[in-house]
């Protein structure tokens, strides 16, 4: 009875996700247009804040139980999954992703100071209020200087919408993908529940949990955003939540209530993922282009991580 019901919730998730997505995805284009801004600058500033709404609220549960390693390992976690497995994806979709150089250099560059901010305030073991404040401060700055250094261009004609007006197109934006969230939670915890059903070992349960689940709203909206034809806010939403991750996500949690954080796997866990944007932002940056090369190449550089971190543990 109770597979059954996990199989229900698994499905019911999955569509309340996809359906909402499609419409996010719609109105995201829509108010690109209408603000005369590129595709990716709104998926970088807006639908990111918007897919990245499970790692915010996980810091600041995180931290008021007193838990700051969930915290770090959640957002320095999903930084490394959105840049290698949510990237390494999209070619499935897409065959051959665009890239402009420009864009993904500044937010790669962004996000990887806010990841060595990280490294350096984890060193200690401790997570405080003035640290918390300094990365919350560090994702204003950078969400100004994305709107503010990258060119206007041309939008991307965008889809007939129903509402209209800036305003009332990006609350119908935060809206949608609320529900994005809600329903891929729901699907991967059911998958997650089938699986302990299935007498999967505890830890991989756990590891898939903490790395797909917390970035399962960045999948199905950008997966659907590259199949209707706007690879700008894919490739933004995944940069952009990235950025967020790096910086406001892990700082909101101590600016609530600090926390303690096991120096050695947090500090590991974020060179490693400094390297990995390193590496994927300089491939992207030099040859301009996504395909099933570099998709593989990302996804590797995502599965490696297990072996770097279960050495360690």
């Amino acid at each position: 009875m109770e597979l059954a019901l996990q199989i229900f919730l698994f499905a019911g998730g999955l569509a309340v996700a996809l359906v909402a997505s499609s419409r996010a995805v719609d109105y995201t284009r829509a108010l690109a247009a209408e603000l005369g801004a590129p595709p990716f600058v709104v998926g970088v500033v807006l639908v990111a804040l918007g897919t990245d709404l499970p790692e915010i609220a996980n810091s600041i549960a995180a931290h008021l139980e007193g838990e700051g390693d969930v915290n770090v390992g959640d957002s320095v976690g999903s930084v490394l999954t959105q840049y290698t497995l949510v990237l390494g994806l999209f070619p499935l979709v897409m065959r051959i992703v665009p890239i402009d150089r420009r864009e993904v250099v500044l937010v790669t560059v962004l996000t990887l100071a806010g990841l060595a901010l990280t490294t350096a305030f984890v060193a200690n073991g401790w997570l405080g209020r003035g640290e918390g404040l300094v990365l919350v401060g560090a994702w204003a700055l950078s969400t100004w200087m994305v709107v503010r250094l990258l060119p206007g261009g041309v939008p991307e004609p965008p889809p007939e919408v129903r509402v209209r007006g800036r305003f009332r197109q990006a609350g119908v934006v935060l809206v949608t993908l609320g529900f994005v969230g809600f329903g891929a939670t729901v699907a991967v915890r059911a998958l997650v529940r089938m699986s302990e059903l299935a007498g999967v070992p505890e830890f991989v349960v756990a590891f898939f949990g903490a790395s797909i689940g917390t970035s399962a709203p960045e999948i199905v909206v950008d997966l659907t955003a590259l199949a209707r034809g706007a690879p700008g806010v894919a490739v933004g939403d995944a940069l952009g939540s990235s950025l967020i991750d790096a910086t406001l996500s892990i700082g909101i949690g101590p600016l609530v209530a600090p926390a303690e954080v096991t120096p050695r796997l947090a500090v590991v866990g974020s060179v490693y993922a400094f390297v990995a944007v390193a590496t994927v932002g300089a491939v992207l940056a030099l040859r301009r282009r996504h395909d099933r090369t570099s998709g593989i190449a990302f996804v590797a550089l995502y599965l490696f991580a297990y072996v770097v971190l279960i050495g360690v543990a």
